[in-house]
């Protein structure tokens, strides 16, 4: 349930801010704000990066996986157990994938 609940609040976001599927990043991250900031350089305003606490890493990963099918950028099987956010962002020449 708390997964169709992240995916329909995520879909939602990628709606109100533009750009198709294949235009936005996906991933899971223990630390979302350190791996948007520091690992992907994607601000949270000039990308409208958010990222929301799944609660476990399987759901994190189911989050993941279903914004991947459905056309995102972005790669499955990193982090671990402790990797339970879920996060998103616009890509932009500014951002590193």
């Amino acid at each position: 349930m708390i997964a169709q609940q992240i995916v329909d609040a995520i879909g939602s976001h990628i709606r109100e801010n533009g750009g198709g599927y294949p235009s936005w990043y996906v991933g899971i991250a223990a630390d979302p704000k350190d791996r948007l900031i520091n690992g992907h350089s994607a601000d949270g305003n000039a990308n409208a990066a958010v990222y929301w606490d799944c609660g476990s890493d399987a759901v994190a990963r189911q989050v993941e996986a279903a914004f991947i099918k459905a056309g995102c950028q972005g790669g499955g099987g990193g982090g671990d157990r402790n990797t339970r956010f879920a996060y998103i962002y616009l890509v932009s020449l500014s951002t590193r994938e």
